[in-house]
């Protein structure tokens, strides 16, 4: 998805058509997460680019996409471009002395 969305449009309101911009990003990665991996592949990860225009996109992370929409919006921000490739990707195993690998302790 490459795509300029306009965050003020005649005849709509502004909290409808952000709720309506976050709604179609997220069915566009569930759509995306659906497809059929190739082989020897684990998950589909996503390249992502936010910004004002398609020149002054930056790289982020899939996370960051719905704060800074939202942070485009209360700026009164009148668009944004986004752009959210997916690409088939495969786990690392983590290191033996990580923490994360490591079980956590009850108590």
């Amino acid at each position: 998805m490459r795509k300029t969305f306009q965050l003020q449009v005649e005849g709509k309101h502004p909290d409808r058509l952000l709720e309506a911009i976050k709604h179609e990003i997220r069915k566009y990665i569930k759509r995306e997460r659906r497809r059929e991996l190739p082989e020897g592949m684990d998950y589909w990860d996503f390249d992502c680019r936010f910004g004002a225009s398609k020149e002054s996109a930056e790289v982020i992370h899939l996370s960051a996409i719905t704060g800074l929409i939202d942070g485009v919006a209360k700026e009164g921000g009148k668009q944004f471009y986004i752009e959210i490739l997916a690409k088939p990707a495969q786990r690392k195993a983590r290191p033996a002395g990580s923490p994360e690998s490591e079980s956590p302790e009850e108590g």
